[in-house]
């Protein structure tokens, strides 16, 4: 009696035992692909600010060549993880550049499209994910700074 007992209690204790050493394997093969699909969300969303970005800075320039009073809708899909969008420069001011800043694990990745018209205007408040349109001006004096023409974009509420 006393044997069948002890060789189910090594059995129980062979069975923790195994267990065990597959939970201590497979927990760090379960981290390390968290990791990875995290770095793969930010370069999706990075790849996707990327094409945004280039799409208004090809209408820009569009609407820049064809000066005031130009102006055109553009419909642009915002991915998730965007913190800011900036236009001109980093204080929305006039400028040459249009700069996502989308959030990464160790820290904020920027993604920077230069644009030969000066633009300028505050897409900050579309960070949400989602499509969005956004209208762009062609002006011949600048609302963020009158001492420039720009094209001035403002997303369509």
């Amino acid at each position: 009696m006393k044997n069948k007992k002890a060789l189910k209690l090594q059995s129980s204790f062979e069975l923790l035992v195994t267990l065990s050493i597959g939970l201590a394997i497979l927990l760090p093969v379960v981290i390390i692909a968290f990791i990875q699909l995290s770095n793969a969300n930010v370069s999706i969303s990075s790849i996707q600010s990327q094409q945004a970005a280039s799409k208004l800075v090809s209408v820009a320039t569009t609407i820049g060549s064809q000066g005031p009073p130009a102006k055109q809708l553009v419909q642009i899909q915002i991915p998730p993880d965007v913190e800011n969008i900036y236009v001109g420069n980093e204080q929305n001011g006039v400028g040459h550049i249009i700069i996502f800043v989308i959030r990464a694990s160790n820290g904020p990745s920027y993604i920077t499209e230069y644009t030969p018209t000066n633009v300028s205007g505050n897409l900050g408040g579309i960070i949400n994910p989602g499509t969005y349109l956004v209208n762009l001006t062609a002006e011949s004096v600048c609302p963020s700074n009158p001492s420039f023409s720009c094209v001035f974009m403002t997303p369509v509420v």
